[in-house]
């Protein structure tokens, strides 16, 4: 699929640029010298450059705007670079290419909520309004992935992307982090 998807002219996905010669590096770093970067010739290097950002702190989110900068992965196939793609954004491809195929199943934020025990039961409280800020704070600010989910599953998604050079990062449903998130707005309303 990434080969084919290459051939169209995506480039991107994520903060990743993506070279036609098997190579990836931050995209910020596309017009850098490669002499300038340092070089990995292994898609597992990709783990370690994902894992801390720029200041070495730890990044749990691998689809957070912070991924740092200044390598080069030069790899030797599309099949090495779609697995350093998968250390950097865990089953993006996949996801993308269940959408191309009309068969990605996508989780309202309700269902997600609804389905909650235990500490986060609470979070089956949010309001609609709660919830739109939070999306806003936690999702559009934090995170390169495209929403797909709604806020109840009677609403429509929306499938509009901006860049036509570019993978999207896609969210078929609300993470842990939000939930996480959604519980201390709860909690601090009572």
């Amino acid at each position: 699929m990434l080969a084919q998807l290459l051939t169209e002219g995506k480039n991107f996905i994520g903060e990743v640029a993506l070279g036609n010669n098997f190579s990836l590096r931050h995209r910020e770093d596309s017009n850098v010298d490669e002499s300038k970067l340092k070089l990995y010739q292994y898609p597992e290097a990709a783990r370690e450059i994902a894992r801390y950002d720029e200041k070495g702190n730890y990044r749990p989110l691998k689809t957070a705007p912070d991924l740092r900068r200044s390598w080069l992965l030069q790899l030797r196939n599309v099949e090495e670079m779609a697995l350093a793609l998968d250390f950097f954004y865990p089953a993006a491809l996949s996801l993308y290419g269940a959408w191309l195929q009309k068969k990605l199943e996508i989780t309202s934020l309700r269902e997600t909520l609804d389905r909650q025990t235990g500490m986060y039961r609470v979070t089956q409280k949010l309001s609609d309004n709660q919830s739109q800020l939070l999306i806003n704070k936690t999702c559009h600010e934090g995170c390169l992935r495209k929403i797909f989910w709604p806020v109840t599953a009677d609403q429509e998604t929306t499938t509009f992307f901006q860049d036509e050079q570019t993978i999207p990062l896609l969210c078929r449903e609300a993470c842990n982090l939000l939930v996480a998130e959604a519980r201390k707005i709860v909690k601090q309303e009572k």
